[in-house]
């Protein structure tokens, strides 16, 4: 089961006592202080795990607590600090404030730890109040309360490409082409409900991940299908491949349809509809297809001059739209190298 958004409670733990004590020794005269310091709370830590690709652990536990820091002794023995709680989480995964959205973290490289809740400081013992005028203290203090917060985890995927299109464009087949994704393809829409990924391999050894979105139709942003939960997988890509269904089956206008995709996009988040992005029609098996791209071939290249038509059934254009993929890739790295520079 894919689960990319979870809401969960932590309580970081509470420091140890501080003690209050007087040694008892033979042969020492007077005795004296010897209270230790408690043990500090343990932290709430997030750990991204590449192993992971979904929260749904995180569905079914939603309350987790750190140990508490252990209380000081006699004998100045300070008390043990409580156990960390380590919550593994895959990389992408966004920490946000369950009330007020704040966000905390953006854990997106793995091997990363992230203190959400940080444990108590421990309690004092009267040791640490000895002075010259007061040779016997009785004072110690409590140790601090843990914190306890109300989190929201969300999911985004991490992928070099999201490719994007109302349902029943060809993206589950396009990608299950060129990948190793194994995503369901039948034609009816919203085959796909949850997100596909999938590692590209390039023919010169280069590679790169491609992300299936599905669920994209006009109202996605309002909620409506399933675009709203997914769109936000697609805000961590760096290019878009735009796919659109040029079949007998398809829209009678297909640059309509490619406005209704756009427009979903800039609803979402206006930065997302300026993504760069490659124009692919798709299924140009269908003579029809071939037919449609010729009459609306001059208002497809006004829109996005790369433009790419493809047949994940027969392979035509695959090899073309994977270089250009790749080449763009490529030059984003060239660009950001430049920047640093």
């Amino acid at each position: 089961m894919f689960v990319d958004q979870v809401e969960i409670e932590v309580r970081s733990g509470n420091g140890g006592e501080g003690c209050r004590s007087f040694r008892r020794e033979k042969f020492v005269p007077y005795g004296g202080p010897d209270g230790g310091d408690g043990g500090k709370g343990g932290d709430v830590v997030f750990e991204t795990d590449p192993n992971l690709s979904t929260l749904i652990d995180l569905r079914y536990q939603r309350n987790y607590h750190a140990e508490n820091g252990h209380d000081g002794k006699g004998r100045n023995m300070t008390g043990k600090s409580g156990v960390d709680c380590v919550i593994r989480v895959p990389p992408g995964t966004l920490v946000k404030m369950a009330r007020t959205g704040e966000i905390l973290a953006d854990l997106t490289e793995p091997g990363v730890r992230f203190s959400v809740a940080r444990g108590g400081k421990g309690g004092l013992g009267n040791t640490r109040f000895k002075s010259s005028v007061n040779r016997a203290p009785q004072k110690f203090t409590h140790g601090a309360e843990g914190e306890n917060k109300f989190l929201t985890l969300e999911l985004k995927l991490l992928a070099d490409v999201g490719i994007v299109g109302l349902p029943n464009a060809g993206k589950s087949t396009l990608i299950s082409r060129i990948s190793n994704a194994h995503p369901k393809i039948a034609d009816y829409p919203f085959t796909t409900l949850v997100p596909q990924l999938g590692i590209v391999r390039v023919e010169d050894y280069h590679s790169f991940v491609a992300a299936d979105i599905p669920g994209l139709i006009a109202g996605a942003h309002e909620g409506k299908g399933l675009g709203l939960r997914f769109l936000r997988h697609v805000e961590r890509t760096r290019l878009l491949v735009h796919l659109v269904d040029f079949s007998a089956t398809g829209s009678v206008d297909p640059v309509a349809d490619i406005n209704v995709v756009q427009n979903e996009l800039a609803q979402f988040s206006p930065e997302l509809a300026l993504k760069p992005q490659i124009l692919v029609p798709s299924k140009m098996d269908d003579p029809v297809a071939r037919q449609k791209l010729k009459e609306h071939e001059t208002r497809l290249r006004e829109l996005n001059s790369r433009l790419i038509p493809i047949s994940a059934v027969s392979g035509e254009g695959i090899a073309d739209l994977l270089w250009s993929i790749k080449n763009e890739l490529q030059g984003q790295k060239l660009k950001l190298g430049d920047r640093l520079e």
